[in-house]
């Protein structure tokens, strides 16, 4: 107990800044001792200033206090020094780099323990101990160690800032609620931060639950990947049964072929062998009937002819003759194996299309929302050419075909199949799959500006771009526009434009059309299903000389 006691005493006399016994100790007017030399040091780091404080309690004092040296505390120390109990813990913590440093301690700080924010200052273990032992200290709002604490100082003013004013929303102190911030709605600093802790509880709580329902939907998509790519592997691994299953019928039927094209070679050949032989075997004796006939006409002897002549003069009957068949003994087979090839590949060609360019919705989010700027459109521009095998005769193309112009003279294209004869219109090249979009320059009197099916119809009224459900068109010209789809016309509003864009989204079943001036004017929107891939199309009629083209946006 006894040397619990000095130990106590120790710490009663020891220098808050250098932890050791005082040394010619003074003592400041609001009853802290210190050193001559600590707190003199001390000052001096704060004469920029011209303020000076109590390490302890923060007080201020202006000017400078002159200290004197206290005497009764000098002595009471040099008893101290008489004792054997060390004058200094043993384990310091210093600060590193990085750390708070005690702003009491000096020459080598110490590492601060907490931070006080109202005598803004951070305090070692040592140091901070009087502000759980000093009542008016404890009451000391007290946190982690801090570098920023000067930031809680009124710039202006040089004090601790424990106001908020709502007005500019910004910290202040007392003295400014005086001057630029007078009749400001302020409240106190722990007032604010109440209100706005509820508010970032608030929202802790919407982050929270909107971290949860990002979370389902992270798991939903999981799975849908999860789904995409099983469903993928099952349809590659029934697609490779089936194809094999195709590939084995057809090499089995190749070989019932093969063998019943050798089996009747075999036939055929024996048969003519026969007939061969045969033939042979009526050479051989026609020949020897031939030489004893010879022999017979050089006999001397007339009697002897007579008598020889009737059983050498008569012939056998001779074979049947041969009739040879063109060298096509097999092109039946070769015909009917051609018929085949061509409708296998009629049903490939056809249906394949709509395997291949059938779209399997792997997108893990709805479709992104159409651009509301041109500048978000030509970033989906693609490059239109039409198709000449699709151009109606009354339409010249050129510029590299992105033009046509309606001729009142008939152009000398091939026939094709894919051409339009009833209507002057014309498809582009390219197919239109996913977001596209495209701008299409018209002049003089008109232009319906389309997407449609390649199935479209050719040559009948059907074959009009919006007279079926294949096709889509946006008329215009001059006095007005008109949106046909299906035989249906539906008159349309909008600001008179010689350019239009048209933008699709495949996908998400969206075709849209655009007045393309200054600005983008929306005209006319289809929501839809599409089932195959669609195709640009012009068609001009309206008068002689009108042309359309699709612009370069690249």
């Amino acid at each position: 107990m006894a040397q619990k006691g000095v130990q106590l005493d120790q710490e009663t006399f020891s220098c808050s800044i250098c932890l050791d016994l005082l040394k010619d100790p003074v003592t400041t007017t609001c009853g802290h001792s210190y050193c001559m030399k600590c707190i003199k040091t001390h000052w001096d780091e704060e004469d920029r200033k011209g303020i000076y404080s109590c390490p302890e309690c923060r007080q201020r004092f202006t000017p400078r206090p002159v200290l004197l040296k206290n005497t009764m505390l000098a002595v009471l120390v040099d008893e101290m020094k008489k004792t054997d109990v060390p004058a200094a813990p043993a384990d310091l913590c210093y600060a590193g780099p990085g750390d708070v440093a005690c702003d009491v301690c000096t020459g080598r700080k110490l590492k601060a323990l907490k931070s006080c924010l109202q005598c803004l200052t951070s305090y070692c273990e040592k140091h901070l101990q009087r502000h759980y032992d000093v009542a008016p200290l404890s009451k000391h709002k007290l946190v982690e160690p801090s570098k920023k604490l000067q930031e809680n100082v009124c710039s202006q003013h040089d004090e601790v800032m424990k106001i908020y004013c709502r007005t500019d929303r910004q910290s202040i102190c007392y003295l400014c609620t005086m001057d630029e911030h007078k009749g400001h709605d302020t409240v106190s600093a722990a007032a604010e931060r109440t209100e706005k802790q509820k508010e970032l509880e608030v929202s802790r709580l919407n982050i929270q639950q909107r971290i949860q329902d990002r979370e389902k939907d992270v798991k939903l998509l999981q799975q849908e990947v999860q789904n995409i790519n099983r469903s993928a592997d099952k349809t590659v691994e029934d697609s490779e049964k089936m194809f094999t299953e195709l590939i084995r019928l057809m090499q089995k039927r190749s070989s019932e072929v093969k063998r019943q094209v050798r089996s009747q070679q075999e036939t055929e050949v024996s048969r003519v062998k026969e007939v061969e032989e045969k033939l042979q075997q009526e050479i051989r004796e026609l020949k020897r009937k031939d030489a004893e006939l010879k022999k017979l006409s050089n006999t001397e002897d007339h009697n002897q002819f007579l008598h020889s002549y009737p059983s050498l003069s008569v012939l056998s009957e001779s074979t049947s003759s041969i009739q040879i068949r063109p060298l096509r003994y097999f092109d039946h087979v070769t015909a009917a194996v051609s018929r085949v090839r061509d409708k296998l590949q009629d049903v490939l060609r056809d249906k394949w299309t709509d395997v291949s360019l059938t779209e399997v919705d792997v997108l893990l989010s709805d479709s992104p929302a159409e651009p509301t700027t041109r500048a978000g459109f030509l970033k989906y521009s693609c490059d239109i050419t039409l198709d000449p095998n699709t151009a109606n005769t009354q339409l010249l193309l050129s510029e590299g075909n992105r033009k046509a112009r309606f001729m009142r003279n008939q152009q000398s294209y091939p026939s094709h199949p894919d051409r339009f004869t009833l209507w002057s219109q014309v498809l582009s090249r390219e197919s239109l799959t996913g977001r596209c979009y495209w701008e299409v320059e018209w002049r003089g009197a008109g232009v319906d500006v389309a997407a449609s099916y390649m199935n479209i119809s050719r040559g009948s009224y059907d074959s009009l771009f919006g007279s079926s459900d294949k096709s889509w068109a946006f008329r215009c010209n001059i006095n007005k526009y008109t949106f046909c789809f299906n035989d249906i016309q539906t008159p349309v509003s909008g600001p008179q434009s010689s350019r239009f864009g048209v933008y699709l989204d495949h996908r998400a079943g969206i075709l849209s059309f655009y007045s393309v001036s200054e600005t983008m004017t929306l005209l006319h929107r289809v929501q839809t299903t599409f089932t195959q891939p669609l195709y640009a199309g012009l068609r001009l009629a309206y008068k002689v000389g009108d042309t359309a083209d699709f612009c370069k946006l690249k």
